[in-house]
């Protein structure tokens, strides 16, 4: 759950940015059928089974048109959940409930959707040891989002942005003119509790890393014969993260692999939505 001040700062605008999109100037279906305020009530169904997400973000986008609205939560972010099964009843105006329909389920189907697969991967992996990463793979403007729902999915967040850390990948590689030169580069430039993550792609660039002290080695797309090469030249002087096509499906490569991390960028922008909907919306006294 987001805090009262992240949630102020950082998620209500971005939420009144995408009710914006919505409404420019009105909505002039419900204009046409509810011309008055009237008390109503909608239940939230879910219509299919997967980890719920969202549910804060779902209930602000309704209170950010109006603060009357109320949103009776039956479960909470990270709880499985069934097809058929309520979620939530809202009440309040039932133009509001109209208005802001269908922006409140598009958070909570995609966040619903990246917990859902997040988890599937995370139970995969139980037992080995390797810790989940998403990545910056992310829809523009809705990153908080969807790596909260990361988190709500069992998996870790990677660098939230570009000042969370230091990432050398083949172009900053490119442009320092090598991977010692990108290393000791950064090592000079970066705050001294930075860690220094570098993305190789061949074991002459695992040696370099290693050679030149990087905290973190990423193996990017490497079969698993290769990869197996690599730990044995990092032998421990360095945490290992394989990247690279690193959905669901591809999982098996990393049998008998003693890696650290894993990060999907899957996560965020290949997983499907949750099928939710709001129903039996009606007038009440």
């Amino acid at each position: 759950m987001f805090d009262q001040v992240t949630l102020k700062l950082n998620v209500d605008p971005l939420i009144m940015g995408a009710l914006k999109e919505d409404i420019t100037s009105e909505d002039v279906s419900t204009n046409s059928v509810m011309p008055e305020p009237k008390l109503g009530e909608v239940d939230l169904i879910c219509k299919e089974d997967g980890i719920i997400c969202g549910l804060q973000v779902f209930a602000r986008t309704f209170q950010l048109l109006d603060e009357s609205t109320k949103v009776d939560l039956l479960v909470k972010d990270g709880e499985a959940v069934k097809r058929g099964q309520l979620l939530a009843r809202v009440t309040g105006d039932i133009r509001v409930l109209l208005c802001g329909e269908r922006t409140a389920l598009n958070y909570l189907q995609r966040m619903s959707g990246i917990a859902t697969y997040t988890h599937s991967v995370v139970t995969l992996l139980e037992g080995t040891g390797i810790r989940l990463l998403d990545t910056r793979k992310t829809t523009p403007n809705n990153r908080i989002f969807e790596k909260y729902a990361v988190r709500v999915g069992g998996g870790n967040n990677h660098r939230y942005n570009l000042t969370d850390g230091v990432l050398l990948k083949d172009n900053h590689i490119g442009a320092a003119g090598g991977v010692k030169e990108a290393i000791a580069k950064a090592k000079e430039y970066a705050p001294f509790v930075r860690k220094i993550e570098v993305e190789v792609e061949n074991l002459d660039m695992v040696r370099q890393a290693v050679e030149a002290g990087a905290d973190i080695i990423m193996l990017d797309n490497m079969d698993h014969d290769t990869m197996a090469e690599a730990l044995s030249i990092i032998d421990g002087r360095a945490e290992v993260e394989v990247s690279g096509n690193m959905t669901r499906e591809n999982l098996e490569k990393l049998s008998g692999l003693a890696v650290d991390f894993v990060s999907s960028g899957a996560l965020t922008h290949s997983a499907p939505i949750m099928d939710i909907s709001l129903k039996n919306l009606h007038p009440i006294a």
